[in-house]
């Protein structure tokens, strides 16, 4: 799964999660997803709510340095390739450019 191949890429990453519902968390992961698209396309509630969630995720509350995006990014990646079967380098770009958006606007608040 996703939080696997997440948890697994840092033991920074892993104490992150020490203490984490996963069920609650898979689907905070889906909203987060859909919120991606959505302020990648533009819409200005995806924009209002990733601008939230990067506040929540800055130094005085959750902590999540910058350079853990991209293990987040790679993790995405990886668990999406292998459950697309039509998984392309359009796609991979696609997935890129999305979550590119969202760590740039994640970074920015930290």
């Amino acid at each position: 799964t996703f939080y696997d191949r997440f948890i697994a890429s840092s033991p920074e990453v892993r104490s992150k999660f020490a203490h984490t519902d996963f069920a609650k968390q898979n689907k905070m992961l889906l909203r987060s997803l859909k919120l991606a698209a959505a302020a990648t396309a533009g819409d200005p509630e995806g924009l209002r709510e990733i601008t939230e969630r990067a506040k929540s995720h800055d130094r005085r509350n959750l902590n999540i340095k910058s350079h853990l995006y991209d293990l987040w990014r790679v993790a995405l990646i990886d668990t999406a390739r292998r459950f697309d079967k039509q998984w392309d380098t359009s796609t991979e770009a696609a997935w890129n450019t999305i979550l590119g958006h969202v760590i740039h606007r994640m970074t920015k608040f930290y």
